[in-house]
């Protein structure tokens, strides 16, 4: 479903991840480790086709990512993969559910009302649908973000540091939500993070190591 080789992204002519190989399998769980500067935020936002890598291939649901132009990669990233960022990015202006009717308009679906109910209803925010962000607590918000991301069935789900700012209690409330969202959609899960409280629920791991 996933697979990565010879990847690398460099800044300025500083390289900051390196990947020789990394495969995984349809509905696969796996957790990407390593330090601070290692590299899981570039890593995940390469998985999530919003960067593209220096050199390399990325290979997504049989796609090869650096086939794509611009406009193709945007719609394949809005059907095929579901991203929740370290910060949320929920669209202030708009309602709870038109945070996501939009993630279907921009993945050129049906807006699908019913579906993003039922997303809502699964995580318990169903009452929160016409609510708009900042009138949600940040648990409610995290919930709204994980719905977003799983509204369109994506076949891989990339999450970046998910619990790294959290209590143990909604660390391990965060966690099952992704765990539980993902089996529902039948996604692979990549949880990138340097949170050792998690380390014991996945048995895949890749590990990066931090760059010189």
């Amino acid at each position: 479903m996933l697979a990565l080789r010879d990847l690398r992204h460099a800044y300025d002519g500083n390289e900051v991840l390196r990947v020789d190989a990394w495969q995984a399998g349809a509905g696969e769980h796996w957790l990407v480790l390593g330090p601070s500067g290692s590299g899981k935020t570039t890593l995940l936002h390469v998985l999530a086709a919003i960067l593209r890598p220096t050199a390399g291939t990325v290979s997504i649901a049989g796609q090869d990512l650096g086939a794509l132009k611009s406009a193709e990669l945007d719609r394949f990233r809005g059907r095929h993969i579901g991203v929740v960022l370290q910060r949320l990015h929920l669209v202030p202006s708009l309602t709870v559910m038109n945070n996501l009717l939009l993630a279907q308009y921009f993945a050129g679906l049906p807006q699908d009302g019913a579906r993003a109910h039922a997303v809502l209803a699964d995580l318990d925010i169903a009452s929160k649908a016409r609510s708009y962000p900042h009138e949600l607590s940040f648990g409610q918000a995290q919930r709204v973000a994980v719905a977003r991301a799983v509204v369109n069935r994506p076949q891989l789900l990339l999450a970046d540091e998910p619990t790294s700012n959290l209590d143990d209690a909604r660390c391990e409330q965060v966690y099952g939500l992704l765990e539980s969202q993902a089996r529902a959609c039948g996604s692979t899960l990549v949880v990138a993070t340097h949170d050792q409280r998690i380390k014991s629920r996945m048995s895949n791991r890749y590990e990066l190591r931090e760059r010189a």
